[in-house]
């Protein structure tokens, strides 16, 4: 049986550990709330950018392009967002799970490559995959300005056609 100082020590121990995981939920749900703030910013954008894409798409019935034109998909390029640290449960394990299933399974006798944006999607997939590019400074400025320059890097590796598929 354990004596009186060892439940003493125990006991401050468990309120130690008991305040720590209490830091962390704070700091956690800072986290949490700084994200979701960025979210809410951003929607205005996709809202516009949905209702500009839904008109276009409406216009566009008897003009040809780059972007109606069905072409057989050889080479496909997977954007892959995941984030730059952990700590965000098996939110980068999902993607990483589901971009191997995309690889192997649904587009395994394809050319495929990746975009990375995040360091811990970048670090998992480099390992194992073709990483055609990166972009790991999206986090530190989350801007329209900096997403859209991810997006026109995108349509225009699309209109060259260096890739038949963006996923």
């Amino acid at each position: 049986m354990a004596n009186l100082k060892e439940i003493r020590i125990r006991i401050a121990s468990i309120a130690s550990t008991i305040q720590i995981t209490s830091a962390m939920k704070m700091v956690s749900a800072a986290k949490l709330k700084k994200a979701q703030d960025a979210i809410i910013q951003i929607r205005p954008y996709v809202n516009k950018l949905t209702e500009l894409l839904q008109n276009l798409s409406a216009n566009t019935e008897d003009i040809e392009s780059v972007y109606t034109d069905q072409r057989e998909v050889n080479n496909v390029l997977l954007v892959v967002i995941t984030s730059n640290r952990g700590l965000c449960g098996a939110f980068n394990s999902n993607i990483f799970k589901k971009t191997v299933h995309l690889i192997n399974d649904v587009y395994a006798d394809k050319n495929v490559a990746i975009c990375a944006i995040g360091k811990k999607g970048r670090d998992l997939l480099a390992k194992k995959f073709n990483i055609a590019t990166s972009h790991n400074e999206l986090y530190d400025d989350l801007t329209f300005n900096n997403a859209s320059r991810i997006a026109e890097e995108l349509i225009q590796l699309f209109v060259d056609g260096k890739y038949d598929k963006i996923e």
